[in-house]
């Protein structure tokens, strides 16, 4: 059922086309990263571990195909189910699990394997351990890092893409974006509760927060927007899995035929300059 807002007056009652994109993307039957990992590649070969404290089961790494091309992919695990969900944090990872996505994207540069990143995450743990484990660190050092990396990347926001938490996943030559995903530095609900002191205001949030795919596009914050089938990619999986799978051999390819200086020299200029604004004085 269509969720109703309990705001002051000024809130529209009906869902609004912002909070409606927000439901699609938390829809609870759509595709998560390792749902359309399953579906768009091949011989998937898990990596495990951080190899400084643990194995982080909210990220997933793993040698893949891509239409036989040999790559990275690395995708974040939520949970189906309750008891699946508290194992995975919700997909919300720890430091380690930044890490270990670290140390798989070294691996594959160091075998020339182009990387391929999903998301679909609120943001990263803030809890106090992940705090006294260095979260912070460990997302700078990917930001830095992955602006760096010599082979292609693409990352693709599936869902949520929250804050730091997701950035330090999608520092990448292509950052595509499904129809109903959203790109955000903090949720509808946070914004709402220090905004106006009452998460209730999350559609007014949402509506204000300019999160959707095609408001986080006009301001280059991401590279395309992905169709998703009609109704959104949670009504047909398969069919959702293919136009994006098809999206990432062609960019894949592109990406390719560049040199390794321009791929770098690119990637690094594009998120120098992403979502700036000028004004004619």
């Amino acid at each position: 059922m269509s969720e109703q807002t309990t705001g002051t007056p000024q809130e529209a009652q009906a869902v609004s086309p912002a909070w409606s994109r927000i439901e699609k993307a938390r829809h609870p039957q759509r595709p998560y990263p390792m749902d359309f990992i399953e579906r768009i590649f091949t011989d998937f070969s898990e990596i495990h571990g951080d190899r400084a404290f643990g194995d982080d089961e909210a990220v997933a790494c793993g040698m893949a195909r891509l239409a036989g091309e040999e790559v990275l992919v690395i995708g974040n695990r939520k949970g189906g189910t309750t008891k699946e969900r508290v194992r995975r944090n919700f997909g919300m990872p720890h430091p380690e699990g930044y890490r270990k996505a670290l140390r798989a994207m070294k691996l594959a540069e160091k075998f020339g394997r182009p990387i391929v990143s999903l998301i679909d995450l609120p943001g990263a743990y803030p809890g106090l351990g992940a705090e006294e484990r260095g979260q912070a660190e460990a997302i700078a050092r990917n930001l830095r890092e992955m602006s760096r990396l010599r082979v292609p990347t693409i990352s693709v926001i599936s869902g949520e893409g929250g804050s730091g938490g997701a950035l330090a996943l999608a520092v990448s030559d292509r950052v595509l974006i499904l129809e109903n995903a959203l790109y955000f530095v903090i949720t509808p609900e946070s914004c709402a509760a220090i905004m106006w002191r009452d998460a209730a205001h999350k559609q007014l949030a949402a509506e204000a927060m300019r999160i959707s795919a095609p408001e986080v596009a006009a301001v280059g914050c991401v590279d395309e927007i992905i169709t998703e089938p009609e109704g959104g990619a949670h009504l047909d999986p398969e069919a959702g899995a293919g136009l994006l799978g098809q999206a990432l051999q062609r960019h894949l390819a592109e990406l390719k035929a560049m040199p390794v200086e321009t791929l770098v020299a690119a990637r690094q200029d594009k998120f120098r300059k992403i979502a700036q604004f000028y004004t004619e004085g």
